[in-house]
Order: C-alpha cells, then structure tokens, then sequence
C-alpha cells in the first residue's frame, strides 16, 4: 500500500491541471531553474543587501532588519535600488514554471521578488498581475494591478489568471514589501483582509492552495499564507520534503493542509509530466 505522505495524490495534479487548486509558491521554487541569477532564499538576499551597505552583526541574517537598517540609515531609495540590483536578471522558467503558466488557473500567488513566473506567462495576454505595495511609498493604496506589457491600471482586472504578488516584485514598477516597517503596516490590517485584493478573495472561495517551494519556519509566511487562505475551499497541499519543525507541523494542522514529503523537483517532474506515481 502507498504511503500518502510520500505519494504526490492524484487529485493535486488534476485540482492544479483544472484550475480547482491554485500553486502558492515561494523562493525555494527557483532552485528548479536551470539558473539562479537571484537571490534565493531570505538568507541569501540578506547577504545581497548586506555587500551593499554595512548592517551591524547581530542583524545580518535577518533579512526584514536589514531592509529596516538600510530605510533608516541610507534612506529607502538606496533600499529599493539594492533591491533592483539583486533581482535585475530573470531566472530561466523551469518546466514546472512553464507548466503552471500553461494552465487555467484563476489564481497564482508568488511570495518572492523574483520576475520568473512573469516570465512564464508572458506568450499569454490573458492574465494580470496584482502586487503588494509599501506604505511608505503609496499610503493608503495597498495594491497596484499591472497589464502583461506592465502599464499600470487604474482598475482591478479580471483576467482568466491573476498573478498575486504580496511582498511585490521587481517588474515591472519595484514595489517591495522587505523591511520591518513594511510588513508591520500590512500585518495591522491583514485580519481584516484589508491588504488582499477583493478579486483574490472572491476566486479564493472555490479554490484550495498547493504551496510548493515554501517554508511555514518563520512566522511572516506563516500569517500571509494563514490570511491568504482564509474562508478557500480547499483541499490544501504542502510539498515539504524536510522534516517539519513544530511550528510548521502546528501550522499544517492548523490550516488543514496535508504534508507532501517529497522532493520539490520530483514532484516538479511528476506535475509536468501529470501523472502520479506510486510510493
């Protein structure tokens, strides 16, 4: 008999290839990129900002306190432009990048700031993206809506796909949500939904979520992913091939979300070839 937590379930695959699952990704997705020319994880894009300007020792691993450091003391322009700098380059999409971007999908959320899956989209027209914006450089406006050739819309769009963004991205205006400040401002409202866009929470009540290339270590993805998901319809899916730590196994119960312990690029490979394999 299979073990379900090693064996990717043949509802993921067709929930995602029908448009009934949506992917919610995070950085960890771009290892499956034939090259990284980004920052990667949080870590690595703290040593990025780092090497730009000198952060005091006892921060320089975290990545919101560096961000806040360089806000203070260089101002947030010298911020944003580190923050161009390390994702100027575009990783190459990956097959599971290009398979995603091949389907129905009403609703793709990406946590990182990265252009890829933008990339993967870019031979379709219909779709929007939908970013998160700072408080410190659009008060009062939580979301900005993009068209696929990037001009900014005055209006929320209902396109088959939208592209959701929280922590903003890189393209196509520089919108990042990175320091503490920025953050703070979006978590004191997020319980009431305030800083999700009405379309995403309108598409999320028929939808469950496949988080993939995510970790719940860390208690910032944890409350977007949480208020995110909030009133979806599920099923939701973690492909989490590393053995939970305790706040993430309390989060997985929590949200209802069923542990897949599988290697990312294995189910990468079983998604795009949409067919499941047995343990």
């Amino acid at each position: 008999m299979s073990d379900p937590l090693h064996t990717l379930p043949a509802a993921l695959i067709e929930g995602l290839a029908s448009g009934q699952l949506a992917p919610y990704l995070g950085p960890l997705v771009l290892e499956l990129c034939p090259t990284q020319p980004v920052p990667a994880t949080p870590l690595a894009l703290a040593g990025f900002l780092n090497a730009k300007t000198s952060v005091p020792g006892k921060i320089r691993n975290r990545l919101t306190a560096v961000a806040q450091f360089i806000e203070n003391f260089k101002h947030r322009k010298t911020l944003v432009t580190a923050m161009n700098e390390a994702f100027a380059a575009t990783p190459q999409p990956s097959p599971l990048h290009r398979w995603l971007a091949s389907l129905p999908a009403p609703l793709i959320v990406d946590t990182w700031y990265d252009d890829t899956v933008r990339a993967a989209l870019s031979g379709r027209a219909d779709w929007a993206e939908v970013q998160g914006l700072s408080q410190s450089e659009h008060f009062g406006t939580w979301t900005g809506w993009y068209q696929p050739d990037g001009q900014l819309s005055p209006d929320p769009l209902a396109p088959t796909t939208v592209l959701y963004k929280p922590w903003g991205g890189h393209a196509p205006a520089g919108n990042y949500l990175v320091s503490d400040t920025d953050y703070v401002e979006v978590l004191t409202e997020i319980d009431i939904q305030t800083p999700i866009p009405a379309v995403v929470q309108q598409r999320r009540a028929a939808l469950g979520f496949v988080f993939l290339g995510c970790r719940f270590n860390d208690q910032l993805p944890r409350a977007f992913a949480r208020q995110i998901m909030k009133r979806s319809a599920g099923p939701h899916f973690a492909v989490l091939p590393d053995e939970p730590t305790r706040m993430e196994q309390r989060f997985l119960e929590e949200q209802g979300i069923t542990r897949i312990a599988l290697p990312l690029a294995e189910v990468a490979a079983q998604l795009v070839a949409g067919v499941p394999q047995p343990a």
